[in-house]
């Protein structure tokens, strides 16, 4: 499988910028999620990948093949990138069955590939199968109902599934009659020399003819298969469609029409059709939004699963970072079509690349605390929260505040010079949609319209805190006083609202203590995974330890 790169990847409609100048690298075999709030951009990027959308700037390279470059004039059509997509609400055909939906798209693909040779590999199939009579006759007489009749559609499954056959192949198995012969074995070992003999003979005519046959059973001319512009043959289609439907665990609903399946099922009808073609990259459009609760967390740990035994590269869609944080290799997390963090899950929940990513992931989220304070000679920062705590910051690596920011300074000063350039270009306009410093919100007691508050004077001595709900304990033995406000019981944990003056902060509890409301508590604030942000950037700066 390839990988995927974008290079400053832009999308606009007029003075609308859907995606702003996005770069990345998809490796491969990977399971990326682009995560973001609805309209941030996550959806077209995955189009444009795709090919059903056309960017404005920029160049996507699949593999080792450019696919669209907006400087060179170059857009590869969607069907010529082997890509498969999922949609959100499946698209299934409901006039055909769910065989018909999956060999769809295989019946129309007409491109060169290695020439076949369908009746060795059926005898090669077989030969396979054949090795242990007594095993086929097992299986066979595994399909009988509880009144003792053989299901033979059943059977066919049955054989398919054990010995990766096609449907064809599988008939031709059954048909020979192992389950009711006196001896399975015995009949076994005779067809098993008839098929070997079969298939010595092809073998030996490819021979005289220079060729030969690997192990897929394609013909080679010195050790190279041979190439042709076809069709997928009957044999190849079914072959694919039986493999496909065995990896998603269909195999018996072939008959159906989607109507008669359940969300669940029609799901893995719509992701076995993605598969049928050997797609390069398979995307996915938030595939499980329109399942229950129950059965997205079933289909999590089934497209897990898929994605190792295809050993395909996933690009999922989602606003769900449940998903993103389970199923992800890397998330690529987006704002305003504006790439905020691109990293592995745990990096993004322990080391988020500003507010807004903070933020987003995380459930509860994050406790943001306003501090305000200065540096130390010893690098540690004296701060005031939560109305008057005084606290310790103690960054967990050795930081200079000078020295970052000069650096987010002279970062800022390259981002507007990079627009004022991009501005002078011939064609070039405005972006309407401006990209703002996200605007945290601090919990209180008593909340007010944030319209009719004045704005703050931000100065460098002036900070974020980062807390996640699971750092903030209840101790006997805590330096800060609170009051229960809030109590959400789950059993395995609590979710509690802390009121500490005129501030709220959501802890979360493990275990099964039950507490009141208007119970008066101590807290400390535990871990070295607290983070300090810039309040002027929104950046963050490091993570720490906070002493009370």
């Amino acid at each position: 499988m390839p990988e995927i790169i974008l290079e400053n990847i832009t999308k606009r409609w007029g003075k609308f910028f859907g995606v702003d100048n996005v770069s990345l690298n998809i490796p491969d075999n990977s399971f990326i999620t682009l995560l973001g709030p609805s309209g941030c951009g996550k959806t077209t990027i995955l189009r444009m990948i795709a090919g059903l959308e056309t960017p404005t700037e920029g160049r996507i390279t699949i593999g080792d093949k450019v696919v669209f470059d907006s400087n060179a004039g170059i857009n590869v059509p969607a069907n010529k990138r082997k890509v498969g997509f999922l949609f959100q609400n499946y698209a299934l055909w409901p006039n055909m069955t769910v065989y018909e939906n999956i060999s769809f798209g295989l019946k129309n693909i007409h491109e060169e590939m290695p020439v076949v040779d369908v009746e060795a590999k059926q005898a090669g199939d077989l030969v396979r199968a054949l090795q242990n009579g007594n095993k086929v006759k097992e299986i066979i007489e595994e399909c009988r109902d509880k009144n003792g009749k053989l299901d033979e559609n059943k059977a066919y499954v049955k054989l398919i599934d054990n010995y990766n056959l096609s449907i064809y192949t599988a008939k031709e198995l059954y048909a020979m009659g192992i389950r009711t012969a006196s001896d399975a074995a015995v009949l076994a070992k005779t067809k098993l020399s008839e098929y070997e003999s079969k298939l010595s003979g092809i073998k030996s005519r490819y021979e005289k003819e220079g060729k030969g046959l690997n192990d897929k059973y394609e013909v080679t001319k010195n050790g190279t298969p041979v190439m042709e512009n076809r069709k997928l043959s009957k044999e190849e289609i079914d072959s694919r469609v039986r493999a496909c439907s065995r990896i998603v665990k269909i195999g018996m609903f072939m008959d159906r029409y989607p109507a008669e399946l359940s969300g669940g099922q029609q799901q893995r009808v719509a992701i076995a059709r993605t598969l049928a073609p050997e797609p390069q990259v398979l995307f996915m459009d938030e595939p499980l939004s329109n399942l229950d609760a129950k059965l997205r967390l079933e289909m999590r740990y089934e497209l897990q699963r898929l994605h190792v035994e295809t050993g395909s590269t996933f690009v999922y869609v989602t606003h769900d970072q449940m998903e993103a944080m389970t199923l992800a290799t890397r998330i690529c997390l987006v704002s305003n079509g504006v790439l905020q963090q691109y990293a592995a899950p745990l990096e993004v929940y322990n080391r988020p690349s500003n507010l807004f990513v903070a933020d987003f992931v995380g459930n509860p989220s994050m406790n943001f605390v306003d501090a305000k304070g200065t540096q130390g000679s010893d690098g540690s920062l004296s701060l005031d929260i939560l109305g008057g705590v005084k606290a310790r910051f103690v960054p967990s690596e050795k930081m200079e505040l000078s020295q970052w920011r000069a650096e987010r300074d002279k970062e800022a000063a390259d981002k507007a010079e990079f627009e004022r350039q991009r501005l002078l270009q011939k064609g070039a306009v405005e972006k309407s949609n401006k990209d703002e410093v996200f605007k945290y919100h601090v919990q209180k007691v008593e909340e007010q319209d944030d319209s009719i508050v004045d704005e703050p004077v931000i100065t460098d001595e002036d900070f974020v805190i980062g807390i996640r709900p699971e750092a903030i304990d209840i101790d006997p033995n805590g330096k800060i006083d609170t009051t229960i406000y809030g109590a959400m019981p789950t059993g395995m944990e609590s979710t509690l609202k802390l009121k500490v003056g005129e501030f709220l902060l959501t802890s979360v509890i493990f275990g099964g203590v039950i507490y009141q409301i208007g119970q008066e508590e101590k807290i400390n604030i535990n871990g070295e995974n607290i983070l300090l942000f810039d309040r002027r950037s929104g950046k963050l700066i490091c993570s720490g330890r906070i002493e009370l």
